[in-house]
């Protein structure tokens, strides 16, 4: 089952961690983005391989929009 990596709220995409194919452990960072002036990194929920990354950095993000697809 496929699990998504989300973006918490309205940010920018600083640097991306991962590529499709790239196996994961729980808790790997999948992306750094920045948001109120704070770097943050958003996690991956499962361990599995990377399927999608819907994002590149410099990007802007919206709250709950998909950054990362991990099955």
């Amino acid at each position: 089952m496929a699990e998504n990596v989300v973006a918490p709220m309205v940010g920018k995409i600083v640097d991306v961690h991962v590529k499709p194919g790239d196996k994961v452990s729980e808790d790997d960072p999948i992306v750094t983005m920045e948001a109120m002036k704070t770097e943050m990194p958003l996690v991956a929920p499962v361990s599995g391989v990377v399927k999608e990354v819907r994002v590149s950095a410099g990007q802007m993000v919206e709250a709950d929009d998909v950054v990362a697809v991990i099955e």
